[in-house]
């Protein structure tokens, strides 16, 4: 089994027990602020991933970084597993699949819209709500500039792109006049 996949399991096992036994967003701080602390102190996160420390070194010293954070029992048990099982290299996916599974689970999509030009707010909470009304969820919306796009919005919801700039509107015209010659 590839390291994403083993992830994926674990985050939705986190998922469904932070939902019946806890809270999932708490869960998600945590396990966030357990990988940011390993990601901010590169030893640490050395440490954690190296074949040659054994895994019950490895579960002491995240049993003692567990005991000076207040972290739920959850991501506790989770972190110890992890570490005694030598499988903290899948801390950083699991911690993206459980963020995306925790998104689908409060009904929020994600959505990034890029322009040529900064847009107004109302337009951008215009937009924001367009893709709400038409997913029939929340929108988290981020919105970037992009000049090369020359006009135009391109926005992207999940893994589907929608692509309104000139750009690509040219390179279009470009295609079916290459083609038609």
């Amino acid at each position: 089994m590839t390291n994403r996949s083993s992830a994926a399991r674990y985050a939705r096992a986190l998922l469904d027990v932070s939902r019946k036994e806890g809270d999932p967003v708490e869960a998600e701080r945590d396990l966030s602020a357990f990988v940011s602390l390993a990601a901010g102190h590169p030893q640490l996160g050395r440490a954690l991933v190296n074949h040659s420390i054994p895994a019950p070194r490895k579960t002491a010293l995240v049993s003692e970084l567990l005991a000076r954070l207040a972290t739920t029992p959850i991501v506790r048990k989770l972190l110890v597993m992890l570490a005694e099982r030598d499988r903290m290299v899948l801390l950083p996916g699991l911690l993206d699949d459980y963020r995306r599974r925790l998104m689908d689970f409060q009904n929020i999509v994600q959505a990034e819209m890029t322009s040529a030009v900064p847009l107004p707010a109302d337009t951008v909470q215009a937009i924001e709500r367009a893709i709400a009304e038409r997913t029939g969820r929340t929108v988290s919306m981020t919105a970037g500039v992009d000049e090369s796009l020359l006009g135009g919005v391109v926005t992207r919801i999940g893994s589907v792109v929608y692509d309104g700039s000139v750009r690509r509107q040219l390179e279009k015209m470009k295609d079916a006049l290459t083609s038609a010659t």
